[in-house]
Parts: structure tokens; C-alpha cells; sequence
């Protein structure tokens, strides 16, 4: 039975759920402010991530927590503001990153990862995106043999759980991919599976073309209020208002702010991230491979634009100006190991990753609340896992049997 629904939020996640929701013969309106794929899903590695199927924890030990400390890491760093603001999910999130609780997540989390690939096959087939899409992996550099040796370790563990493909690559095997990487490397791991986007942005936009092709409606406007209405619901933004039997909030790190006018605060937090597009010093060096300096903390990623240098996270507020010293450490670091160019971007762009402190999205009914449905809070996979999430989402809508144990993603473990 055909229904109102509008979609908040217009990512890699809203753009996913309103193409299914589509499919399935719905009247659907997605709303966001920009353009799709404008904010978050703009910005990211663009790599759909088949091997990460254990989220990224916190470090617990000493070590990691004495290097963190004097705040000047490429990988992560923080404000002070910004910790207070976020003080309880950070010590949740904290607590969950380790010991049993951490074990306990790491197969609920893998069950989306793990099906992040059949559920973006169907999209980029049926938008026309395969020219954005490379389906040979990725590289994990490292430097020092120690840190190689415990990498390779997981990976093994991770291929025999959850079925994830690798390659080792000594210092040799390495520089035969990426002869223009400078030396010094140990080795490296391939993820075999994985497929990586040359423009993040434009996939998002392909997907969203998509659904407005199958019958969709997309409305750039700005979302003022959100309230109950009768047996329905009512959207106002600053253009017009609209009146839907169902309400999808999938608007990454601003759904907290909107959960909160509701009535249902969530413990949404988010770490920042920042990028530049670069040129090639040397007109005869090229990246084959996206690779991540995991030692350090960054990727670079040859995309349409130049090679994508991406850094770790920031812990701020969500709305704190920018600051770039993490990027220009970042830049210096990549420097060291790849011949980088003048800056190609006016200016760094900047973005947001949602996160909770058990590291999983919540996806399912907002609790109590007839006809809302909540996708927010995928941390660091919303571009892989925004067309599981769609998937998953439009079959509880349906009234069927998702494919996944859902529990786990429920909003009601808050």
C-alpha cells in the first residue's frame, strides 16, 4: 500500500532509504538544505568498506593515550570544549571499546558491513555510476615491522569470522604497486574486496537522480519543525510545509538537535574531519591504489579532483570553527611519503561524522512515536552502509522481516 513519506536528510543514508522506499511504490520527498551529498558524504575517503567490519574503538592503553595527549597527532585530536560537551558518550564510548562489551559489538556491527557490497551493486548499476566505482581495493601502509606483524594478525582473525579478503604485500610486493611512494615502508595490506568512488560527492548525486528518475521528489529546503499530526506527521521548512503518514530522520550529526525538539535526545557526538585536494609534484608520479598511513593516520586517494588527502578525527563541537593545523600535519606526513603538489582547493573543506557511544547506528522506529523512523549515527560508514541501512529500514517499514537481526540497531538501547 502506497504511502506519504518524507526522508530528512539527503547523504549517502537519506538518499539510500528514499530509494527504497520508492521502489516499493511510496510517494517519497527527501528534504535536506544542500544539494545530495553535499555535506558529510562529500567529504569522505570514498572507499565502500567490505573489510571494516570492527568499528573504531578508542585506545585504552597507556601508550596510545600519552602519545594522544599533547594533542598534536594527525590521527586524532581534540578541544577541550568539545570533550566537556560530549563528556558522557565519550566515556560510553570509551567503556564499550574494550574488554567483553567490545566483543559483543564487533559481529553485531559486521552483520551491516558484510552486506555493504550487494546493497551498493544494485545502486550503482541502476544509476549509471559505474564509471565513479574501482573494485580493486585498497592499501594499508606501514612502517615498522611490529605494527605490520599485529595488523596482519587481525586481518587473519577477520577472514576466518567474517570472511574478509587480503593480500600481505612485503616492502617489495608494495613498491610494485606504488613504485612512487617513497621508500622506507615495510609492507603493506591489500583489502582485495573493497571498491573505492573517484568522486564520493557525485555517487550520492547519481543515487538521488536515480530516485527522482523512479518518481521521487527531492525539496532543497531548510527543516523548521517537525511534529505529530493527527495520524500523520508534519514537516515545515522555510519554503512549505508537508504533511506525510511517515517521517524518516536520517540527517547524520544534526538529527541529535532535531531528536532533542522531539522529545528523544540521543547521545550523538560526532569527531570532525577535514581534506585538500592536491597535485602531483612530479608530473610523471601517480597513486594506483587509495592508501592509508595507518601508523600515522591519514589516506590519500586519487579522486577526479587531484589525490584526496583526508586526516583522522577531531572531538569537537559540531558547529566549532575550523582549525587546520591537524591537516597541515597531516600534509607534512603524506609528504614524507608520496611527492605532493600545490594545493588544488581555495580553502580545506570540513565535515562531521555522527557517532554513539556503542559505535553502531540506530536504525529502526523511534520509540513511542507512531510513523518516525530513525538512520543516524553510522560514525565513521555512513557511505558504506547507507544502502544496507535503506535496505534494512524499508523492510521493517514494510512490515517484513529485515535480513538482519535488528535489535542490536534499536533506538531503545538508549
Amino acid at each position: 500500500m502506497s504511502r506519504e513519506i518524507v526522508v530528512l536528510g539527503a547523504g549517502m543514508v537519506g538518499v539510500s532509504v528514499a530509494w527504497h522506499l520508492v521502489r516499493q511504490g511510496h510517494a517519497v520527498t527527501l528534504v535536506d538544505r544542500r544539494e545530495p551529498g553535499r555535506e558529510t558524504s562529500f567529504g569522505n575517503a570514498g572507499i565502500i568498506q567490505r573489510e571494516a567490519v570492527r568499528p573504531y574503538a578508542f585506545p585504552r592503553d597507556l601508550g596510545t593515550l600519552l602519545r594522544v595527549l599533547p594533542n598534536r597527532e594527525v590521527d586524532i585530536r581534540y578541544r577541550p570544549t568539545g570533550m566537556l560537551g560530549a563528556a558522557s558518550p565519550l566515556l560510553q564510548y570509551w567503556h564499550n571499546s574494550g574488554g567483553s562489551r567490545y566483543r559483543k559489538i564487533v559481529p553485531e556491527y559486521a552483520s551491516l558491513i558484510m552486506r555493504c557490497l550487494e546493497t551498493h551493486g544494485p545502486m550503482i548499476e541502476a544509476a549509471g555510476a559505474e564509471s565513479l566505482v574501482r573494485r580493486d581495493g585498497w592499501l594499508e601502509l606501514y612502517h615498522t615491522e611490529a605494527a605490520f606483524q599485529d595488523r596482519i594478525k587481525d586481518a587473519r582473525e577477520n577472514r576466518e569470522r567474517f570472511g574478509v579478503e587480503f593480500e600481505v604485500l612485503d616492502a617489495a610486493g608494495l613498491y610494485a604497486k606504488e613504485p612512487h611512494l617513497k621508500k622506507g615502508l615495510v609492507g603493506a595490506i591489500h583489502w582485495t574486496q573493497p571498491w573505492t568512488v573517484a568522486d564520493p560527492g557525485a555517487l550520492v548525486q547519481a543515487y538521488a537522480e536515480h530516485f527522482r528518475e523512479q518518481g521521487g521528489r527531492f525539496l532543497q529546503a531548510e527543516v523548521k519543525a517537525v511534529e505529530k499530526a493527527g495520524a500523520g506527521w508534519k514537516v515545515t521548512t522555510d519554503s512549505e510545509t508537508l504533511e506525510a503518514q511517515q517521517v524518516v530522520v536520517a540527517m547524520g550529526p544534526w538529527s541529535g538537535k532535531l531528536m532533542a525538539k522531539l522529545g528523544q535526545p540521543v547521545p550523538l557526538f560526532v569527531k570532525r574531519g577535514y581534506h585538500m585536494h592536491y597535485a602531483s609534484a612530479d608530473e610523471n608520479a601517480h597513486l594506483n591504489h587509495w592508501i592509508m598511513d595507518a601508523e600515522t593516520g591519514f589516506l590519500l586517494e586519487p579522486m577526479r579532483a587531484g589525490i584526496r588527502l583526508t586526516t583522522g578525527a577531531e572531538l569537537a563541537d559540531l558547529e566549532a570553527p575550523p582549525r587546520f593545523k591537524q591537516l597541515k600535519a597531516a600534509e607534512a606526513a603524506a609528504r614524507r611519503i608520496y611527492p605532493l603538489g600545490e594545493r588544488r582547493d581555495p580553502e580545506p573543506w570540513k565535515g562531521a561524522r555522527p557517532c554513539l557511544p556503542d559505535m553502531k547506528p540506530i536504525i529502526g522506529p523511534a520509540p513511542g512515536q507512531e510513523g518516525l523512523w530513525l538512520a543516524f549515527g553510522h560514525g565513521h560508514q555512513g557511505f558504506t552502509l547507507g544502502p544496507v541501512t535503506g535496505l534494512l529500514l524499508s523492510q521493517m517499514m514494510a512490515g517484513e522481516t529485515p535480513e538482519v537481526d535488528m535489535a542490536p540497531f534499536s533506538a531503545t538501547r538508549f
